[in-house]
């Protein structure tokens, strides 16, 4: 069969009629044409041009691709939940963004809280307490033992759970908890956990012992449970009674995730993670009440809905930020950023996926040469490797403007969180500092404010992070081979891609 050319260059077999093939090209023009105009909408200029890049180079694989990911916001009838719960929230407080004395808090911090508040509905409160910490199965034994303990009620959410001999103590504690009458209820993200040695076990138990638990952020579509799949519940919550709660990066599996590879590579997960008691508690816990709310339509009577009630002073003075798509806007970057460019002399970032947006990178550099120093704790492994790859193509520009970068020690997989500014704040949640857990995950972010904490928190970076860390060699790292700079500036673009 004679070939059909199409353009000057190329001749095709005729396998189809002309039509189809015409039409095929009338599609394909029309498909970049519309894109133009309508990736752009309400979108981040980098974040329209990863998606239009995608879409010109592989017109009909890339539009599908956007018809199923484009969207980083869940439903709208979800959305709808979390305003009506922030609502509620706002109506406790009297729509008061610092409850108790504030008149010794510097403007800048003031202002953070009054940020935090109007984005995510929990004021900054006094009276609260804090134990950092650093042994992930340590904690868990902790947590076992407050479960132990309870005699009301236990919330447990988190992103990935595995029964193992580190974590099986804990489920346990959860499931005797429920024999002897407390009400326990669990929240586990549906996509986190899958693949995990220990969790088909884990759903098993829970659903032959009766406890209430629920998948968050269900795929399900055979059952009218869908949103994008890639929005994720990325929250780490305990809470016991109301008295008594935990927050962090940590999850409850073994530290080496129980997965081989780890276990051949001898990877050990290091996390940072906070025992908290205080009117946080009741902040943390109405983070848990509006994601049981979103996925079950249920909620608590009123003897069980946390109070958002505070001491008028003394203590450490704290705010809960919850974040991600189910808010419309950046909760966490915002925060972030509003405390960077605040800063007068130093700030310490610890962030295991570092792939940061524009307006995070401007406020680093931009700081870093006004003269405030910058320390930013990486790992030298990943489990992530194209991220690992994306973050690795912005060292050059932040090392440029005088951050100085500290690579942990492989084969610890740096898992901890947190941020330092100055002399008295402190962020410890379970957001990283990338896109993903700025507009796709769900995460929670504790924001102190206290100087002796922030002393801690100092200590704890010259005790565990930097005598295990060593700096970046600038000198060696330009010297790289041109083809690691080639594939880290090609993962850098998928980092855009929500």
């Amino acid at each position: 069969m004679r070939g059909v050319e199409i353009y000057p260059f190329f001749t095709i077999e005729q396998a189809w009629p002309n039509w189809v093939i015409f039409t095929l090209l009338a599609v394909d023009m029309v498909i970049r044409i519309v894109a133009l105009g309508w990736i752009p909408h309400n979108r981040r200029p980098s974040v329209a041009l990863g998606w239009l890049l995608a879409i010109f180079l592989i017109p009909y694989v890339g539009i599908l691709a956007f018809l199923l990911l484009g969207s980083a916001k869940l439903p709208k009838k979800r959305r709808n939940k979390q305003t009506l719960i922030n609502d509620f929230f706002r109506e406790q407080t009297q729509g008061q963004a610092i409850i108790g004395d504030s008149a010794h808090m510097p403007e800048p911090l003031s202002t953070s809280a009054q940020l935090n508040f109007d984005l995510g509905a929990l004021p900054m409160t006094h009276g609260n307490s804090f134990d950092l910490h650093t042994d992930n199965h340590e904690c868990m034994e902790r947590m076992a033992d407050c479960v132990d303990a309870a005699k009301s009620y236990v919330h447990f959410e988190f992103y990935i759970v595995a029964i193992d001999d580190t974590t099986r103590r804990l489920f346990e504690s959860l499931l005797a908890a429920h024999e002897r009458g407390v009400e326990v209820r669990i929240l586990i993200d549906h996509v986190g956990s899958l693949g995990y040695p220990g969790y088909s076990e884990l759903v098993k138990r829970l659903d032959s012992s009766g406890v209430h638990w629920r998948r968050s952020l269900p795929i399900r579509p055979w059952r009218g449970e869908y949103q994008r799949p890639d929005l994720r519940n990325h929250r780490k919550i305990l809470v016991v009674d109301g008295e008594l709660a935990f927050t962090g990066s940590q999850n409850v599996i073994d530290r080496s995730y129980n997965k081989r590879r780890n276990l051949r590579k001898g990877f050990q997960w290091m996390d940072l993670s906070l025992k908290c008691t205080g009117p946080v508690v009741n902040e943390l816990d109405a983070v848990f009440i509006t994601d049981w709310y979103s996925e079950t339509d249920e909620f608590f009577d009123t003897s069980t809905q946390p109070r958002l009630e505070a001491p008028q002073n003394g203590g450490i003075q704290a705010q809960v930020v919850p974040s991600g798509p189910g808010f419309e806007d950046e909760n966490n970057l915002r925060l972030f950023n509003h405390l960077i460019y605040n800063a007068n002399r130093t700030i310490v970032i610890c962030s295991p996926y570092f792939v940061p947006d524009e307006s995070l990178m401007h406020a680093l550099t931009t700081e870093a040469r006004s003269g405030v120093e910058i320390r930013l704790y990486i790992g030298e492994t990943s489990d992530h490797w194209v991220t690992q790859r994306a973050q690795q193509s912005y060292y050059d520009d932040l090392v440029r403007a005088g951050v100085r970068i500290f690579m942990y020690h492989a084969p610890t997989v740096l898992h901890s969180k947190f941020l330092i500014i100055d002399d008295e704040v402190s962020i410890i949640g379970s957001s990283n500092m990338d896109e993903r857990s700025f507009a796709m995950n769900m995460e929670v972010t504790m924001f102190i404010v206290n100087k002796e904490f922030t002393e801690r928190m100092y200590a704890l970076e010259a005790e565990k992070y930097a005598p295990n860390s060593v700096e970046l060699d600038v000198e060696r790292w330009r010297d790289r081979p041109l083809l690691h700079k080639y594939v880290e500036n090609v993962a850098r673009l998928t980092s855009s891609l929500l």
